[in-house]
């Protein structure tokens, strides 16, 4: 899946205005924030809700899931945007501070795709394969089918949910290598990889431009399958998952209004425009 020509630098604020003083902007504004594998999404969306609804104020940012959790138990943004589920100890936070465990929405599907160059010779991977590669066990492309080349692991940093989704359901909790090159966002984990002929990575399935897509096998001698909006939707990509808005309390006023809009037919095909897909 290739992400459609939305660019913008990830990790840093898109901050979308409508035109209002600070004080309304303060009193009126929805705020945004989290997951930057979710940035440009959220950006799309909070565009073409205020162009449907005069007066309406949203700010969007970046910075990562765990960065947008941190927000909404801080009480500094309305929707925390995240590419991974809560944590116990952060709903924990929440429900010491508001004495509720937040509301959980799902908003899009998504999959992680494992990135390689495009003179990368090896065409499929399984999810135990990824997992010794990723943990440091396999170093070498000539240990899966590939040529005689040292691996170069690239990943995101740990304040980022896809970081923490990756290693929960691919590492199955183990340590990532000392050898990973943590960056700070999909799009340098993708420009990484385009420059590198050993180099693999992951990240979301809309963001795989300049860079090939692996096929993902659950186990040896099963189907090798690509993300797409079929295997996507269907659950066969075996790396799929959702992506979340939280709030501290079910949504309420103008909150409630753009997360209805979110799901709604028209939010929901934006999503796929973007390049990801219905929750339903």
């Amino acid at each position: 899946m290739k992400l459609r020509s939305f660019a913008t630098t990830l990790g840093l604020a898109v901050t979308l205005i409508a035109g209002l003083s600070a004080p309304a902007r303060a009193a009126r504004g929805i705020t945004i924030k989290g997951s930057d594998t979710m940035v440009i999404l959220g950006q799309r969306w909070a565009e073409a809700y205020m162009g449907a609804s005069p007066g309406a104020i949203i700010q969007v940012t970046g910075g990562g899931s765990g960065t947008g959790i941190a927000a909404l138990i801080n009480g500094t943004t309305d929707i925390c945007q995240s590419s991974r589920a809560m944590k116990d100890d952060e709903r924990k936070k929440l429900r010491d501070r508001y004495q509720t465990l937040g509301t959980e929405i799902p908003v899009a599907r998504d999959g992680l795709s494992i990135y390689l160059h495009e003179s990368n010779t090896v065409k499929s991977l399984t999810i135990p394969q990824l997992r010794e590669i990723y943990t440091g066990v396999i170093t070498n492309w000539k240990a899966v089918g590939g040529l005689d080349a040292p691996i170069t692991l690239y990943s995101r940093e740990n304040n980022s949910g896809t970081y923490v989704y990756f290693k929960d359901h691919v590492l199955l909790g183990r340590d990532y290598s000392a050898r990973c090159q943590t960056l700070p966002g999909t799009a340098a984990v993708v420009n990484a990889v385009a420059r590198d002929p050993n180099g693999i990575g992951y990240g979301g399935a809309a963001y795989a431009a300049g860079v090939r897509e692996c096929g993902v096998q659950k186990a040896t001698g099963g189907p090798a399958v690509l993300p797409t909006e079929a295997t996507i939707r269907d659950g066969t990509y075996p790396i799929t998952r959702f992506l979340y808005f939280y709030t501290r309390t079910r949504p309420a006023g103008d909150v409630k209004k753009f997360v209805d809009w979110v799901l709604s037919a028209d939010g929901q095909a934006l999503a796929t425009k973007v390049g990801y897909f219905p929750v339903r």
